[in-house]
């Protein structure tokens, strides 16, 4: 679905935008008027350009008050902290780092709890653990979390039984249950995102930077999980790095550095009546950055180059993703690098692939190739999650574990043959012991889906299966 990305009818972007200026003036602060033009021209696009996969919000003055409302609310994330995400990215584009992106395919503010947030860090923090040791290799931490409520969908509508309502688009838009009520977009949970991610935001910075995510704590984020063998192989590989520890103690190495560690937040920048509003002007330097996560993506459906999110991002400072399938147009592509990037800067954009275990050999490589061509410095992401959707024979959306697997190995190769770099993963999991993926060494099966199937969209890697896919991509990487 199509819709016009308006700006709601009483101007509040613009009166954002004043507001931006008159208080940039009023501080001295330099290149304000530069970023006020910026900001004005980012809202101006707002009733020019058509936008894909948008709520129709039944009431504009409702969400005239909900934008203005998010306009004046703190910025969840920071400039410095957007620039600093740029240069890890940069990092991996060439070799020198490895990233990890990890979370909910899509959050709910039901599961926006303390132990859901830790479990979900801890997850992750194990996972770094496995490919930092397993590979040497610097690991970049990014969290599908503290924004990821919306979704797109492959149609506007959904029926049962007879009865057509609309699509759950994600906890930001409307409800997961099917009622008229329920599916009725609200823009008032435009606001709740928002609390819903600083609160999340809140969690994640004490656990990064409190002393819980210090490798001295490696056994710590085993704790609390059911035992199964991939915790068992960490909690081998954790020793192993306990005696690293020991023998860097005794000689007199300063751990301060290790009590804290870089986590970023990141989410796809769908819902433009979101994002524009958390959109503010740097003050060091008059630029603008979507200040709702650190790296924000486009998705496959949201792509059009004459299309509001790729203007969106375009104008942006935040290190930027966009999701390519097998069907990718070569020569559009190229020009969303142009868009994107037309600086050049090494970790500004990443291309993050999602073509399917069956396809990724074919379809990836002359993709690869003419980027590279093309003089761009862009950095390679494998998403094996999108590719590889599929229903089980007992009706449930899922995924398979060794499907997954493949399509990374895929990924990996087609880099080497290349010449290239494998710059990170990006998968969909969870800290639980969910039952939505098949496979993996608990060998989950179709009448096992039905146990612990919680996910409201797409299937999740459970802790257990997360680990294991962990340790084989250590592997690739240790291969060199």
């Amino acid at each position: 679905m199509r819709t016009r990305a308006g700006a709601p009818p009483n101007g509040v972007y613009a009166e954002q935008v004043t507001m931006t200026t008159d208080t940039a003036a009023g501080q001295g602060i330099t290149g304000a008027a530069a970023g006020a033009e910026a900001l004005a021209a980012l809202n101006a696009a707002a009733t020019d350009l058509e936008a894909a996969q948008q709520p129709t919000w039944p009431d504009t003055a409702a969400l005239s008050e909900v934008v203005a409302t998010l306009a004046s609310y703190p910025p969840l994330v920071f400039a410095g902290e957007c620039d600093q995400l740029t240069q890890r990215m940069a990092a991996a584009s060439v070799g020198e780092a490895f990233v990890l992106q990890g979370g909910d395919c899509a959050e709910t503010f039901a599961s926006a709890t303390a132990d859901n947030i830790r479990d979900r860090i801890k997850t992750i923090l194990q996972m770094a653990a496995v490919l930092t040791y397993g590979a040497s290799v610097p690991v970049v931490k990014v969290g599908r979390m503290a924004g990821q409520y919306a979704k797109p969908r492959s149609s506007s509508v959904e029926t049962r039984e007879g009865v057509t309502l609309p699509a759950f688009r994600g906890d930001i838009v409307n409800d997961f249950a099917f009622h008229e009520t329920a599916r009725q977009p609200d823009p008032q949970r435009l606001v709740r995102a928002y609390h819903a991610s600083s609160a999340t935001l809140n969690l994640v910075r004490a656990f990064t930077t409190g002393g819980y995510a210090d490798l001295r704590y490696v056994h710590e984020w085993n704790r609390g999980f059911v035992a199964n063998s991939a915790n068992a192989r960490y909690e081998k590989l954790a020793h192993d790095i306990d005696k690293a520890m020991r023998f860097m103690a005794a000689c007199g190495a300063d751990f301060e550095a290790m009590r804290t560690v870089e986590f970023y937040a990141a989410h796809e920048a769908l819902v433009l009546d979101y994002e524009r509003p958390l959109t503010r002007i740097d003050s060091r330097s008059g630029r603008l950055y979507d200040t709702s996560g650190h790296f924000v993506w486009v998705g496959e459906r949201t792509r059009q180059l004459d299309g509001a999110h790729i203007d969106f991002v375009s104008r942006i400072s935040n290190p930027i993703g966009v999701k390519l399938g097998p069907k990718a147009d070569i020569d559009e592509v190229l020009r969303i690098i142009d868009r994107v990037d037309p600086d050049r800067t090494p970790g500004r954009l990443t291309f993050i692939t999602r073509m399917g275990a069956g396809t990724i050999r074919d379809a990836l490589p002359a993709l690869v190739d003419k980027v590279t061509a093309s003089g761009a410095t862009v950095t390679w992401i494998c998403d094996p999650m999108h590719g590889n959707t599929f229903e089980s024979s007992t009706g449930y959306k899922t995924r398979d574990f060794e499907d997954i697997v493949e399509e990374v190995r895929g990924f990996f190769e087609v880099h080497r043959s290349l010449g290239t770099v494998p710059g990170g993963i990006h998968v969909e999991l969870t800290g639980n012991d969910v039952t939505e993926c098949l496979g993996g060494a608990e060998k989950i099966i179709d009448s096992d889906l039905e146990k612990r199937y919680e996910s409201v969209c797409d299937p999740r890697l459970n802790h257990q299966q997360s680990l294991e896919l962990a340790f084989v991509v250590a592997e690739m990487l240790g291969q060199g």
